[in-house]
């Protein structure tokens, strides 16, 4: 087992690499299209084994690619993928704050927004109830995509060619004993939301919790996120639940106009 005295030097390695390459990276956004080992050396004042070693690694990773006529380095297609998700993701805060805050204010419960990330959903924003019973949690948490609503909508409106991968070898674990375990169950329901636009968890990820949730899309009308009302069962009756249908359907509409989807048919809500 290592001891701490041991351990310190490698983490302050590791550490040091880390930085290094987010250095070397940075040299990129500085007008310079491309770089050589030579000039990065120089620059970042490390050895050219070093740079290359860095170099390599990155271009591995796709974060850099090298030109094979002139050895240099140039940003690799990951890097402008890494960009394009923050721009998304600024675009998305920037739509979702005066719906949210709307639908928050009209239903008095707790509204979250929550991407997907592979098999779980990422709360990317969210509003609080006023109300004496809150749905807890927070910005960033995560939550199984399977029994959740946001997670049950983001599923469903998945292209197949990257829904498919994700039942392979999934373990459903039962949170509760109203939790979908099953992937043939999971695919009913998801072929359900499909059909009627929305989604709904009733107990599956907490006793005594319940929300329902829609679609956001984007321009392209592909579904990037979803927006969710959530509160106490005993407030978010099966029968309510279906009377927000409309409503969080109409509020992801709006953030999804807001990020340039142009829809030709009402949501519908099944009820």
């Amino acid at each position: 087992m290592m001891s701490d005295a041991e351990s310190a030097p490698r983490a302050h390695s590791t550490l040091s690499s880390v930085r290094n390459a987010a250095r070397l990276l940075k040299e990129f956004s500085r007008g310079n299209r491309e770089l050589g080992v030579t000039e990065l050396s120089r620059r970042l004042g490390i050895g050219k084994s070093t740079a290359h070693r860095l170099l390599a690694t990155l271009a591995e990773e796709r974060l850099l690619e090298q030109d094979p006529h002139t050895g240099a380095y140039r940003l690799g297609l990951a890097m402008y993928e890494l960009g394009a998700s923050v721009a998304m993701h600024t675009d998305l805060h920037h739509a979702c704050v005066p719906v949210i805050d709307q639908l928050a204010a009209a239903t008095r419960e707790t509204v979250q927004v929550a991407v997907l990330d592979s098999r779980e959903v990422v709360y990317v924003e969210r509003r609080d109830s006023p109300q004496a019973l809150r749905i807890f949690g927070r910005i960033g948490h995560r939550n199984d995509a399977y029994c959740t609503s946001t997670g049950k909508v983001l599923l469903a409106f998945q292209p197949p060619e990257q829904l498919e991968p994700l039942f392979d070898g999934w373990v459903l674990t039962a949170k509760t004993e109203f939790t979908i375990t099953s992937i043939p169950r999971l695919r009913r329901e998801l072929e359900v939301v499909r059909a009627r636009g929305w989604a709904e968890n009733l107990n599956e990820v907490e006793i005594g919790v319940a929300s329902v949730a829609a679609p956001i899309r984007n321009g392209y009308g592909e579904v990037i996120a979803a927006i969710s009302v959530a509160g106490p069962l005993q407030r978010l009756t099966p029968e309510s639940l279906r009377r927000l249908a409309r409503p969080t359907i109409e509020a992801g509409l709006a953030v999804s106009r807001r990020l340039g989807y142009r829809d030709t048919t009402s949501g519908r809500t099944g009820a």
